[in-house]
């Protein structure tokens, strides 16, 4: 099992190469972090195909090529202190914190939360500190402290016309933000780059589909949130 493991993890890298993904700092995080790892057990024999994958509560986790291309997309390099919204089950997360100084990661779903944390316990990834909380609100002051501006930062779920006003004020100036924007079979992935205080560059990168960006922490009963 070990050896077809890492045959599909070289198949899947050859893969990304040949849609694009030249940054090998990325390319070797998607091969060093284990995504089966991230994947319920029905689903591990799919887990190094260029696919999303169901995670439970109505989420996803994104395919491989849509991870590396938002990862490559942040030009991370190691002094980077990164805000991602959307934890989801921890995948993307794990990816950015093998290219970054520190991840910050909101989650609204408590119980994804829950696992992607023993997740990053156990792969002893020591560089995350996670919260459940409103992504939307950007990263909240904690005992007095905050950790904005971010140098990066990454959004799994779609605004419907413009990011959130709260994550163009935490990004610092010269940072870069990635997140995807539109509704339901009409998204965009975008750019944007932190210019000054108040202007933007903004560039479309590639077509996606996510789940909305949703306000408020949910109780994991009803509604949906974030894919990661």
């Amino acid at each position: 099992m070990k050896t077809q493991n890492t045959n599909k993890r070289i198949r899947l890298i050859m893969d990304l190469r040949r849609k694009g993904i030249t940054d090998t700092n990325v390319l070797s995080a998607i091969e060093r972090v284990p995504r089966d790892f991230f994947v319920p057990p029905q689903a591990k024999d799919q887990a190094w195909e260029d696919i999303a994958l169901p995670i439970g509560l109505g989420q996803t986790i994104s395919q491989p090529l849509v991870v590396a291309f938002m990862s490559q997309a942040l030009e991370l390099s190691d002094r980077d202190k990164v805000l991602e919204i959307g934890t989801g089950c921890g995948y993307q997360t794990a990816i950015l914190s093998k290219l970054c100084r520190r991840v910050y990661t909101i989650e609204r779903h408590k119980d994804l939360l829950k696992d992607a944390e023993k997740r990053f316990e156990e792969l002893k990834l020591r560089n995350i500190t996670a919260i459940a909380a409103d992504g939307m609100k950007g990263w909240p002051t904690i005992n007095g402290i905050d950790q904005a501006p971010f140098d990066k930062i990454i959004v799994t779920a779609a605004a419907r016309k413009e990011p959130p006003q709260a994550l163009k004020d935490q990004l610092k100036v010269g940072g870069i933000m990635i997140i995807p924007l539109g509704g339901p079979g009409e998204q965009n992935l975008m750019r944007y780059k932190k210019e000054s205080e108040d202007t933007f560059a903004v560039k479309p990168l590639m077509q996606v589909r996510f789940v909305p960006l949703l306000p408020d922490v949910t109780d994991d009963k009803n509604d949906m949130a974030y894919s990661a």
